[in-house]
């Protein structure tokens, strides 16, 4: 049956039903009604009819009494009258009375009832009658009974034209509304979904992106979000697709987020991925009376999740939003992404006492000063490490449950907050492959040796099957650590550590981001960059020709203050640049918990100040400092409009906004000045590399970077695009897998089985 017909013959029949219940209703109340007026009048007149015949009666008046009662007949629906003695016997009767054939004991019966109850309704001759009977009192006492007969008819006649009233208003009401259902799905539906038809149609011929305009209303916007959604996917497997065949025609090999899947699902052979991180991918946060969904600004979700997805995988995580606990099934389970759920996230709970000293204390100002060399002296406290290795065990437990009854499960641990998983895991599961991924620095052995639980720590990380660094250098230097602090046998060929018969393989993986060939540059798009530059530093309240960007959270890893110190002896040495050149410096505040960097967020804030009112004109200043969140959509607009892109960081892992700001440039343009502190600078040999140390240095980058020739512009950014291109954040996650794979564990010694010597040449990395 057709939709419309369906729905017609839906609306049709509730209308019928609903309006034949109001009928029923009506019908009664209308018989309930007339009932009541007829028994009310018939008792009127037998009482007064009473009072007239009772001394007739009493003086036993028989003649008398049948030429009276006829006189009574032309009541109003009067139908017959009778009178009885106190025996029974009847004493007169109106003409009609005996054809109605009223048994005498009904009267009698009705008589002795109390007055409200002398009457009744009845059937006699196939006609509904009332009849009322009352008892007659003399002088001397009961002298007989009065019997009235109504003619009731009419109610039924009553009650039968209001069916047929109610019956043409269902008819004439189904007609109008079957015409009106018509009309709504012919406008409403009917229109739009041929528009949705056609658009498919062109869709799948890939002549538009488009989603076509359908009705306003709320019904329609689960269809319009799904249509958005299929056109996104569509579009984005198209080019994914024309690209891999142009790659193909050049004997290139571009990873994608689809061949990752593809060789992921290829590589695990049925085995599933558990991923193990402190930062959640999604996030439900309350706002007002509604439950959002957010993905935090993180490379590590785009990475992951197309792996978590090719594996039906599960991502555990700490639960940080306010409306986690919510959204979570009684296992602490949610299906993600929630659109479209391909994995399962596990959502752990610590208290704010235990993050106090797992994350702000131990990992925070323990961890992290100690392995960034940025002169910030590492904190350790008993509390602290009791609390770390408390929410490590915690979560070894949520992934144990999680892996109970998966054969051969692979885990991937990311970064510090989990130094001790590795073993946890390796001590109940010896048969799971493990790595772990440390994203940050790994220092020298006597840097290390500062930790008082050094020992606990590298015996949890040699736990791991394998550890991953960014860069060869991080890499040596976990082995060197190693090497003089435990006991044990380092492989140099094949970057290994031999410890207690078990291998632990050091492998160098430089993590990266995303890239596209798509417009999304105003210059490539037709645009112009400088009036998008113009808007945005509008936005921040200055007028200027020439724009710079630094993107950082506030830590002091990252060298704010020495980068704000050399814009300062640029325009010292350089006073052209006052008025014409501005640096917008983004800042999102972080760990603020910790005095360190709520004290180094009022330094920063204070030396741009200070900066800004010595040189500051009438509409410009040198320094925008912008502290606050921004999105990805937000920062790629300031990449694609700056002249150049400042990373000075003290010491780095990687640094990915140098790679964000060159896989944002589509028109080839803009500078990217590193240090030569981040891991990044090992792979982007084209960017100015500085010593941020170095005041003078850096503020000579700067003024190169602005003075620079367009032609030496392009060609440097062209070859660090192509770089950044062909080793994207997919390339790091399948080198990651393939190697961890590779790894073959025997389930009886627990002893892996060695691979071939690792070649470096895939992992990108520059020696």
């Amino acid at each position: 049956m057709r939709l419309s017909m369906r729905l017609t013959f839906s609306l049709a029949a509730g209308v019928a039903l609903v309006s034949v219940g109001l009928a029923i209703y009506q019908a009664d109340s209308v018989r309930r009604n007339l009932r009541h007026e007829l028994d009310r009048r018939a008792l009127v007149v037998a009482e007064s009819l009473e009072k007239s015949v009772a001394p007739l009666v009493e003086t036993d008046s028989a003649g008398t009494l049948q030429t009276l009662l006829p006189r009574f007949q032309d009541h109003e629906r009067l139908a017959a009258i009778a009178i009885y003695d106190t025996q029974g016997k009847l004493l007169a009767a109106t003409p009609g009375f005996a054809q109605r054939d009223v048994p005498p004991g009904r009267a009698l019966r009705l008589a002795r009832q109390p007055s409200e109850r002398n009457g009744e309704f009845l059937r006699l001759g196939g006609r509904s009658m009332h009849l009322v009977a009352t008892p007659i009192t003399g002088v001397a006492g009961p002298a007989g009974t009065l019997a009235i007969l109504h003619d009731a008819g009419y109610i039924d006649a009553q009650v039968m034209s209001l069916w047929r009233r109610a019956l043409a208003g269902v008819a004439a009401q189904t007609l109008m509304i079957v015409c009106a259902t018509l009309l709504i799905l012919r406008w409403t539906l009917r229109n739009p979904l041929r528009r949705l038809e056609k658009w498919l149609s062109d869709l799948r011929r890939g002549a538009v992106s488009e989603v076509p305009e359908l009705a306003g209303e709320a019904a329609f916007e689960p269809l319009k979000r799904e249509a958005r959604r299929l056109a996104t996917t569509l579009t984005a497997a198209r080019a994914a697709a024309e690209e891999e065949a142009r790659l193909r025609d050049a004997g290139e090999s571009l990873w994608t987020e689809e061949r990752l899947r593809a060789f992921i699902q290829s590589r695990l052979q049925g085995s599933r991925l558990f991923v193990v991180s402190n930062r959640e991918p999604y996030e439900h946060v309350r706002r007002g009376a509604e439950i959002q969904c957010s993905v935090p600004a993180s490379g590590l979700v785009t990475a992951l999740e197309p792996i978590l997805r090719a594996s039906d995988g599960t991502w555990i995580a700490q639960g940080t939003g306010n409306a986690d606990r919510e959204t979570v099934d009684r296992y602490d389970h949610v299906g993600v992404p929630p659109e479209h759920p391909q994995y399962t996230l596990r959502r752990v709970w610590v208290t704010p006492e235990e993050e106090k000293g797992f994350y702000f204390g131990f990992a925070n100002e323990g961890l992290w000063p100690l392995c960034h060399i940025a002169h910030t002296r590492p904190v350790f406290r008993a509390q602290d490490w009791e609390c770390y290795r408390a929410v490590n065990q915690r979560f070894a437990d949520a992934l144990l449950e999680e892996i109970s009854g998966e054969e051969n499960p692979i885990v991937l641990v990311q970064d510090y907050h989990f130094a001790l998983l590795s073993r946890m895991i390796k001590a109940v599961r010896p048969d799971a492959r493990v790595a772990i991924f440390w994203h940050i620095p790994w220092p020298n052995p006597e840097a290390f040796g500062i930790c008082p639980w050094q020992e606990e720590l590298l015996d949890g990380l040699l736990g791991a099957d394998l550890v991953g660094f960014h860069v060869q250098a991080h890499c040596n230097n976990f082995l060197d650590t190693v090497d003089r602090l435990l006991e044990s046998r380092i492989d140099r060929e094949r970057f290994a550590v031999n410890r207690a018969g078990r291998y632990t393989y050091v492998r160098p993986f430089p993590i990266s981001v995303p890239f596209t060939n798509g417009v999304s540059s105003p210059a490539a798009a037709g645009g112009s960059v400088y009036l998008e530059r113009a808007e945005l530093l509008r936005s921040c309240g200055v007028e200027a020709s020439m724009m710079g960007i630094g993107v950082d959270r506030i830590d002091y890893t990252k060298g704010i203050p020495e980068r704000f110190r050399a814009l300062e002896r640029l325009f010292e040495r350089y006073p052209a640049y006052a008025g014409q050149f501005t640096f917008v410096q983004i800042g999102a505040p972080s760990r603020t918990h910790i005095r360190r960097y709520h004290d180094l967020i009022d330094e920063v804030t204070q030396e741009a100040e200070r900066i800004n009112h010595r040189f500051r004109t009438n509409g410009w200043k040198p320094i925008a400092l912008l502290p606050q969140h921004h999105s990805h959509a937000q920062i790629q607009r300031y990449y694609r409009a700056a002249d150049l892109c400042l990373v000075t960081s003290l010491h780095d892992g990687m640094n990915l906004v140098a790679k964000e700001y060159v896989a944002a440039r589509n028109d080839q343009q803009g500078v990217l000045v590193l240090s030569r502190f981040a891991g990044a600078s090992l792979e982007l040999s084209d960017a100015l590399l500085v010593n941020p140390y170095d005041t003078e240095g850096l503020a000579d980058a700067i003024h190169r970077a602005l003075s620079m020739a367009p032609e030496e512009r392009r060609a440097r950014m062209t070859r660090m695009r192509s770089y950044v291109r062909e080793h994207n954040i997919y390339r790091w996650a399948g080198t990651l897998i393939q190697e961890l794979a590779a790894i073959r564990v025997n389930t009886e010694t627990a002893r892996e089985v060695r691979p071939p010597k690792p070649d470096l040449a895939i992992f990108g990395a520059r020696m």
